[in-house]
């Protein structure tokens, strides 16, 4: 199995391998953008979905597995149907040049949508004791097993606290072939990008509805592979999403046997291709049972400093930023702000408000509620920003420090340059400001293994999702995913980036 150090350097991108690795896409091929059985029972959800009022800047800036201040009060169980539809939905439909296109409520590279979500529920609201696979085309739900299996993720995340007391359980996966018909071996690092913007969705709406929600990336894998029937190297489990508390397993109810199932379904495509590169590294990362996992979990000690709160350095330059407080801050729910996200294709290079940078920056980078990070560990990914146009804010290359909200100047940069480093992709050097989310791999998986590369990506994916929340926020903003030469960005931060790579690239600023 390869190692995730070999992996990411395998499936980095340069100019010379680009060029190297050209290929076309046989457009007849095309994968399917969903995942549909043909002969299981479906239950639909009672009624429209329903997000709630909290803002969404509100919902987004969640450090830990409670809900915030200003979120509604939670009126009982946690709504299935709401939360699967604004986490990976279909929120919008619009006809262009006489083609019907369906947006979903999260981005997902290619917009290819090979992220999958799973419910394994207790008696929750509207649904009873099963598995449950949320098909986005209908927003209806596949009934894959009857019954209360909620014990069996319980175990497998080694008896985490979250997971044993929630009502539903939702399992993001990733069924390989529909990303990799575009992005090949690349696709086990998209996985982990756009389940997280899935799961930045899904906690948003979840804490905004005043419900307890997190992310566990440290579970036994098969387990939760025979549970929901799947072929890891076709489809594979990415993260568990605890939402809702109060609900545990009763202990005189015994969990039933999990049986095996193989549940016909529809062809992607007619000719899938296998790319092994991307299981494999999938493997590489399993853990085997319970044990392992809360060992895992146990290595991310409390003792472990947030790197984004050093010293600071004498001779750098610092700029403090000033977010707008809560009562100031944009009151757009977080439901229309999912509905209203978009995929800027054209910035108009007016500069954006400093005030308005600083409030995006700040919700959406004060740290992912994840099970690994305990006590004063905020995660495994530093930030950097290219400014280009941000008012009373001198053009540069920046690393933002979340704790104290400053930026500390590194050098200087231009449109052009931020352009050439995401594949050529001008539009980058358009937009106002270019976030890249980095990690130093080789430390992360020295320290912390393959798991480490797993969740330092998810990391990585759900602050790109809440990056988008953050700025859809706000009406006169827009903001898109971009991908990148990893090797000439890695270079262009250095030294002062301590040899981490990018993780993901977010672009946003006013709309042309």
């Amino acid at each position: 199995m390869v190692d995730a150090r070999e992996y990411h350097e395998r499936t980095s991108y340069s100019p010379e391998r680009l060029r190297e690795r050209d290929f076309e896409r046989e457009e007849s091929n095309r994968p399917r953008p969903d995942k549909t059985y043909e002969d299981l029972p479906r239950v639909s959800p009672n009624g429209e979905p329903d997000p709630p009022e909290t803002p969404a800047l509100a919902a987004v800036a969640t450090d830990g597995p409670a809900p915030p201040a200003a979120a509604t009060d939670a009126d009982g169980d946690p709504d299935i149907g709401t939360l699967c539809h604004y986490a990976a939905g279909i929120t919008t439909e619009l006809e262009i040049g006489g083609e019907r296109y369906r947006y979903r409520a999260a981005a997902c590279t290619g917009a290819l949508y090979h992220v999958d979500c799973y419910a394994v529920a207790g008696d929750c609201g509207a649904f009873s004791p099963g598995v449950y696979h949320f098909d986005p085309q209908s927003g209806e739900f596949d009934v894959l097993r009857e019954g209360d299996y909620r014990g069996v993720l319980q175990a497998a995340s080694g008896d985490h606290s979250g997971v044993a007391d929630a009502p539903v359980t939702f399992v993001a996966t990733s069924q390989w072939w529909r990303n990799a018909w575009k992005y090949r071996d690349r696709t086990y690092r998209h996985a982990f990008w756009d389940a997280g913007t899935v799961l930045a969705n899904l906690l948003a709406v979840a804490h905004g509805g005043g419900h307890r929600a997190e992310i566990v990336a440290g579970f036994a894998d098969d387990p939760v592979v025979e549970l929901l029937g799947l072929d890891p190297d076709e489809e594979a489990p990415l993260a568990l999403a605890p939402v809702g508390s109060g609900s545990p397993v009763a202990e005189s109810v015994e969990t039933p046997d999990v049986d095996p199932i193989d549940p016909a379904e529809r062809p992607l495509s007619e000719d899938p291709v296998d790319y092994p590169l991307v299981s494999d590294a999938w493997r590489g990362s399993r853990l085997e049972d319970g044990d392992a996992a809360a060992a895992w979990r146990g290595i991310f000690v409390h003792e472990v400093a947030d790197a984004s709160l050093g010293e600071r350095a004498d001779d750098a330059e610092w700029v403090d930023l000033d977010p707008v407080d809560a009562e100031t801050a944009s009151a757009r729910p977080v439901g229309n702000a999912i509905e209203r996200r978009g995929s800027c294709r054209e910035y108009s290079r007016e500069p954006i408000s400093a005030r308005k940078f600083a409030t995006v920056m700040d919700r959406a980078l004060g740290g992912v509620p994840a099970d690994a990070f305990a006590g004063d560990l905020r995660g495994l990914v530093d930030c950097y920003c290219l400014v280009h146009a941000v008012s009373g804010i001198e053009s540069g290359v920046y690393e933002y420090h979340p704790g104290t909200d400053e930026l500390e100047r590194v050098r200087e940069t231009d449109r052009e340059r931020a352009g050439e480093l995401a594949l050529g992709q001008d539009v980058v050097g358009d937009a106002a400001v270019n976030v890249y989310l980095v990690a130093d791999v080789d430390a992360v998986v020295s320290e912390f293994g393959n798991r480490g590369y797993r969740l330092a990506q998810l990391e990585a994916g759900v602050v790109l999702g809440r990056l988008y929340l953050a700025t859809y926020a706000h009406r006169s903003l827009g903001g898109r995913g971009f991908t990148f030469f990893d090797t000439e960005v890695a270079e262009y931060l250095a030294p002062h980036a301590d040899g981490q790579t990018p993780m993901t690239l977010f672009a946003f600023g006013k709309p042309a």
